[in-house]
């Protein structure tokens, strides 16, 4: 069906290659040749970048090179991919401009994919690489008591299952979960998930395929799936205590109205949180970095972490 995406995105949209997690074997080596040629080209000028061998788990250190060792705030960044794709490679060029940006220090886990490792194997190897940060974070330049957890779309589900162990395990205190279209309920019924079937980069087909590869098949939908698992499920009453939050979410995506939803619940909660939805973008259109609302969006992440990790 039609769809009125702002027409910058729409102009740029021939050039996008769609995400077809039924052939799994190559989306993956589609991305990673992707992936090896944006990092190839990508400016490191003024960063430092380390790769570190972490809990089990790699994690890559982003650095302002200026900073020298000097205590820097953290963001703990998760990648997105539909929990069966992805890499550090894919938030590179984003991790380097956000250091460069606040200041920080931003880490990426390289956290185990789906289906060769369902849930919890992702959530625990995020959670681990939160928790050997904050132990680490002298060694690393890193104010403990000044970290944010990030992502987007499934790295944003992960994030969001991040922050709730973190309270309930008393792990590392955290200022900011930033939320950008987030995927949070495996049951998919709001209307933006069973409307839009044929949208770019993200789609209904594709969503299914995803909650089937992290649960297992059969599985999502079903009446015993935890919060930690697709948060979107949780209470206003699960949710309280949580640290503050900002979701980010765009309009013509079938994860639009869980992020929603799961903004309306934390509100609900009594946690701080604030919503913003873009007019006229899919999933994904933080890619056409060229486009107004694409830099919109940039800036606002880099506003809105600045704001939370404030010295």
């Amino acid at each position: 069906m039609p769809h009125a995406f702002d027409p910058e995105l729409a102009a740029a949209l021939t050039m996008m290659e769609p995400t077809d997690l039924s052939d799994l074997a190559a989306a993956r080596a589609a991305q990673k040749a992707r992936l090896a040629a944006a990092v190839a080209a990508a400016d490191t000028t003024g960063v430092t970048v380390t790769e570190l061998p972490g809990p089990g788990v790699p994690l890559r250190l982003y650095r302002p090179a200026a900073a020298g060792s000097a205590p820097l705030p953290a963001v703990y960044r998760i990648h997105g991919g539909g929990f069966t794709m992805g890499h550090p490679d894919v938030d590179h060029e984003a991790n380097l401009r956000l250091t460069r940006a606040l200041p920080c220090a931003v880490v990426s886990p390289e956290y185990r994919l789906a289906p060769e490792h369902p849930y919890p194997a992702g959530l625990d190897d995020c959670y681990a690489g939160l928790c050997w940060l904050a132990e680490h974070a002298a060694e690393l330049g890193v104010r403990p008591e000044a970290l944010a957890v990030a992502g987007d779309s499934a790295g944003a589900c992960l994030a969001a299952a991040v922050a709730l162990l973190a309270r309930d395990r008393g792990g590392p205190s955290l200022r900011l979960q930033y939320l950008d279209s987030p995927s949070l309920d495996d049951r998919l019924t709001t209307p933006s998930a069973l409307r839009f079937i044929d949208t770019p980069i993200w789609n209904r087909p594709s969503a299914l395929l995803s909650w089937d590869a992290y649960l297992g098949a059969g599985v999502p939908g079903s009446p015993d799936v935890p919060v930690t698992a697709a948060p979107g499920r949780a209470t206003a009453a699960e949710l309280a205590g949580l640290p503050p939050a900002h979701v980010t979410v765009m309009e013509l995506d079938p994860l639009r109205d869980e992020g929603i939803d799961y903004a309306r619940a934390l509100l609900a909660a009594g946690v701080t949180t604030e919503l913003h939805l873009y007019p006229g973008t899919f999933h994904g259109s933080a890619l056409v970095r060229h486009s107004a609302v694409a830099r919109r969006m940039a800036e606002e992440e880099v506003a809105v972490l600045g704001r939370a990790l404030a010295w």
